[in-house]
């Protein structure tokens, strides 16, 4: 094993000590922040600039703290009363509130005062990107929303918002045709690795041609036998992936059928019910992951067949309609099935989130189409200016909203939050909460208790983007590899990110050029409920210091691409870990939840009771969808803001509690 030098740990990541357990006040993460020396060895990057920060970003140092104080007990003191009145406070500048903004100006007028208030030092919420320059070169990757996720299903106000930014996915398809074709041309294909703690030794096998994961093309009888699986999983593989499956649930009925396979777990069924060797289901257990932050244990069967998993097509289940799941509120990822097309823009939604900062802000940026935005820098200071009618304040953390007298009568509400560390208090006429709904109960007490309950109850999935910057990526050709399959490392996969070329960021076009990798973790506790491994996960995330992401990343791509001749020393420019403690909104889970709630448009789903509007407090965000669809955080900001211009009009209806 390389020790931490040969590892390259002595090359000082910028503001490691800054992030890794040292106390931050709230707000001192603001764009005035000092820029901090750069390592040698590495990438030097602007600190004071929030989409080039490195490190622990995503949920970063600085942006919670006083949250979990809510949390455990913590009463906020006397505010200092800023004197500010909005006709709209929105609490969380995601996707979601940055929206919402834009519905409420077309609905009321451009003339409309909106202060938006977000924790983190950037906006965008989980759609935020990672900027860095390498030997010259402009590189951006996600650091959060990968997606426009099967654009053709969009919803109405979905498709409103990407017309109104002037979003042209066809224009972005046509100009990227080529780097489509990138990895493969050049023979990369995915390789599964093998570690040695599990089969004995380190062993890669690279998948056949053709073969696209699970769905597709399936593992042939050459590809099986260069893997260590024992001669039994091999034929129990080749069994399950064979065309000719038997019906595993003989006797029942499809109702029966479908009803089982709701209630058990992928894992149960192959393992239980088709009897595949425990070591073949190695290639299976991380299913859910990706969509759930669960994998195949905690994850039913029955999305398993909606998705083309094999080992269905004997129970005579039928076709999955077209749109299943897909098009429900608080759908399960149907979207993923074989052939359904989507968007991403190198630096994955954040692309959108800037576009709707300019539309809002438009003094922040003068860039104004996709192509512009690529590589424009945004004037943070621009954003909070008495200026204009809108107004983003961020590293502003909000711990209380009150109506200021009953919520039947009141005309206004009081906001308090957190700023460079003083207790500051602006008004609204109206209030309009997109942040997490876990939040919720917490800076809002006056809630109805059954309404409290309802928002506490979807646990959001952690989840951990790390981006790595590369100098060049001839390991990954000289290997023949675009992306590893390690379900049990520590980053269960590592990728060159998607071949993606958005105006001035161009993809590399050759493995001497510098690329970003795209590593995932979703932390969890195989073999608990959902919501329990959500918790559990979360902790242990929240736990672990850059320091220990940094050293288990570079000791990870050593191994995987050592053989390749990678040399993590030499050939890592930066590393960003981008974490999300609160990540994935919660789909409900028929392993543990009604199945009502799952397969129906339930109003007994404790979304629909959570984002009731009270008073002058509307609810909009994707856990009020049940959904983590960029989608279904447009569609729930129009809901949202439809209820608020409602009251505003017919003001003489009553709006007591839900």
């Amino acid at each position: 094993m390389l020790d931490d030098d040969a590892l390259g740990m002595s090359a000082r990541i910028s503001r490691r000590d800054f992030v890794n357990g040292v106390a931050v006040a709230i707000g001192a993460l603001g764009a005035g922040t000092p820029a901090f020396a750069a390592p040698a060895g590495l990438v030097p990057q602007d600190e004071r600039y929030p989409p080039s920060r490195t490190g622990l970003r995503g949920s970063h140092p600085g942006s919670f703290e006083m949250a979990h104080a809510l949390r455990d007990g913590m009463k906020p003191g006397d505010a200092q009363d800023t004197g500010e009145t909005y006709d709209l406070v929105i609490v969380g500048g995601g996707l979601s509130g940055l929206a919402a903004a834009h519905f409420y100006r077309k609905a009321v007028g451009s003339q409309a005062r909106i202060l938006i208030l977000d924790n983190h030092d950037d906006f965008g919420g989980h759609a935020k990107r990672n900027e860095y320059v390498v030997a010259g070169k402009a590189i951006v990757i996600n650091g959060g929303t990968l997606n426009i996720e099967s654009p053709e299903r969009y919803n109405k106000w979905a498709q409103a918002i990407l017309d109104d930014l002037g979003i042209d996915l066809e224009r972005y398809k046509r100009a990227n045709d080529a780097n489509s074709r990138l990895y493969a041309g050049l023979g990369l294909r995915r390789g599964y690795f093998f570690e040695s703690e599990g089969w004995g030794k380190d062993q890669l096998v690279i998948a056949d041609p053709a073969q696209r994961g699970m769905r597709g093309p399936r593992f042939s009888a050459e590809f099986l036998a260069r893997t260590p699986l024992s001669a039994k999983a091999r034929a129990d593989m080749a069994r399950l992936l064979s065309a000719d499956q038997p019906d595993y649930l003989a006797g029942m009925d499809v109702t029966a059928k479908k009803a089982f396979l709701a209630r058990t777990s992928l894992q149960d069924y192959y393992l239980k019910t088709v009897r595949i060797d425990p070591q073949a289901m190695w290639f299976f257990m991380a299913m859910g992951r990706a969509s759930f932050c669960v994998g195949a244990d905690a994850t039913p069967a029955l999305f398993g067949w909606v998705q083309g998993y094999p080992g269905f097509s004997g129970l005579g289940l039928g076709a999955v309609p077209d749109g299943l799941f897909a098009d429900l509120p608080g759908g399960h990822h149907g979207r993923q099935r074989e052939g359904k097309e989507s968007i991403h823009f190198p630096d994955g939604n954040a692309t959108l989130a800037r576009l709707l900062v300019a539309a809002l802000v438009p003094a922040a940026t003068p860039a104004r189409n996709q192509e512009e935005m690529a590589t424009a820098r945004i004037d943070y200071a621009a954003l909070d200016t008495a200026a204009g009618p809108v107004r983003i304040r961020l590293s502003s953390l909000v711990l209380d909203v009150a109506h200021d007298g009953d919520a039947a009568t009141a005309t206004s509400a009081s906001v308090r939050y957190m700023k460079d560390g003083r207790l500051q208090a602006v008004r609204a006429k109206s209030v309009l909460l997109a942040c997490w709904n876990e939040v919720i109960p917490h800076i809002m007490p006056e809630l109805p208790a059954a309404q409290k309950a309802a928002l506490r109850y979807g646990t959001k999935g952690p989840l951990v983007y790390t981006n790595v910057v590369l100098r060049n990526w001839r390991a990954f050709h000289k290997l023949g590899v675009s992306s590893f399959y390690c379900p049990t490392m520590f980053h269960d996969t590592v990728a060159l990110t998607e071949a993606a070329s958005l105006g001035g960021v161009a993809h590399a076009a050759g493995p001497d050029e510098p690329v970003a990798l795209h590593l995932t973790q979703f932390p969890a506790e195989p073999g608990l409920p959902r919501r329990d491994q959500h918790k559990i996960g979360r902790a242990r995330l929240l736990a672990t210091s850059f320091e220990t992401f940094e050293r288990e990343t570079r000791r990870q791509l050593a191994r995987l691409l050592g053989p390749g001749g990678f040399d993590p020393v030499r050939d890592i420019a930066a590393i960003t870990v981008n974490r999300w403690p609160h990540g994935y909104s919660y789909t409900y889970n028929s392993l543990t939840d009604p199945v009502e709630w799952v397969y129906a448009q339930s109003p007994t789903r404790p979304c629909v009771i959570g984002r009731q509007p009270y008073g002058l407090i509307a609810i909009a965000n994707s856990d009020a969808a049940a959904s983590p669809h960029t989608d279904a955080a447009f569609e729930e900001a129009h809901r949202a803001v439809s209820e608020i211009v409602e009251r505003q009009t017919f003001p003489f209806v009553r709006r007591g509690p839900a």
